[in-house]
C-alpha cells in the first residue's frame, strides 16, 4: 500500500513568539518551507489533520504534497517540534524537493520473522536492536517508506551490521556514503545467562554423644 500525504497551507505574515501563541490557540501551527535555492516562506498549517498523518510511520519518510495558494509543493518534513507535556506540535520545518537532486532522510528500520529467528527458536537467546531508524541518500523517486531486515537466519551471538543492509535501488546508506564505519552493528541475537542454582550443602551429620561403658 501506498501512503499519500497532503497539507492545505496558508501564508503567516506576523512574526515572533506572540504571534505563534495566538496561531496555535487558533489550532494552527506555525511552519516554514525552503530549499531548492528559494527564499524561505513561513507558512501555517491546520494542526488536528496534521497530528492525525503524523501518527503515521510514513509521514516522516515519504514525500508529501503541500497545497498552497500559488500551487503544489513535493517536501519532506526535516523538523518537528513537539510540546514536552502536551499533545501539541509546535513548529515544523518542510524542505522542498528538488526531482533531480539527492536527499538526505531518516526512515525507519523495520525487523522481520522475530517470532522465527533461529537463534531465538533455536538457540534460546534474545535479539538485541541497535537501532530504530537510518538515515539514507537517494533521488526522491528512489525514497524507501522503511528498510526492512529479515531476521529468520540470524543465530545466537550472529551480528548485522550496517554495511549488510540490503537497500532499494538507488539508495545509500548516509553515514557510509560519507565515509563511516560499515560494521556498526543494526541487530544481533545475544545468548541468555542461565546462572545455575546454587546446590543446597549437604547436612552435615548429627554429632551425638559418645556413650560410655
Amino acid at each position: 500500500m501506498i501512503n499519500t500525504f497532503e497539507i492545505v497551507a496558508e501564508p503567516r505574515t506576523a512574526q515572533g513568539k506572540g504571534a505563534s501563541r495566538r496561531l496555535r490557540r487558533e489550532g494552527k501551527i506555525p511552519a516554514i518551507l525552503y530549499g531548492t535555492g528559494i527564499e524561505p516562506t513561513n507558512i501555517q498549517i491546520d494542526h488536528e489533520k496534521t497530528m492525525l498523518q503524523s501518527e503515521h510511520e510514513a509521514f516522516y519518510s515519504h514525500i508529501l504534497t503541500l497545497k498552497l495558494a500559488t500551487g503544489e509543493e513535493k517536501v519532506v518534513v526535516k523538523d518537528m517540534q513537539r510540546h514536552p507535556v502536551r499533545k501539541l506540535i509546535m513548529h515544523m520545518d518542510f524542505l522542498r524537493v528538488d526531482e533531480n537532486a539527492e536527499i538526505t532522510l531518516r526512515v525507519p528500520v523495520h525487523f522481520t520473522h522475530e517470532d522465527t529467528c533461529v537463534g531465538v527458536k533455536q538457540g534460546g537467546g534474545v535479539i538485541n536492536h541497535y537501532i530504530s531508524d537510518v538515515e539514507v541518500v537517494c533521488l526522491p523517486r528512489y525514497l524507501p517508506e522503511f528498510v526492512e531486515v529479515d531476521l529468520s537466519t540470524l543465530g545466537v551471538g550472529q551480528v548485522i551490521h550496517l554495511g549488510d543492509l540490503k537497500l532499494p535501488e538507488g539508495v545509500r546508506i548516509a553515514s557510509i556514503a560519507r565515509g563511516g564505519d560499515p560494521m556498526l552493528p543494526v541487530v544481533t541475537v545475544i545468548a541468555l545467562k542461565v546462572e545455575a542454582e546454587a546446590a543446597p550443602a549437604a547436612a552435615a551429620p548429627a554429632k551425638g554423644k559418645a556413650k560410655k561403658g
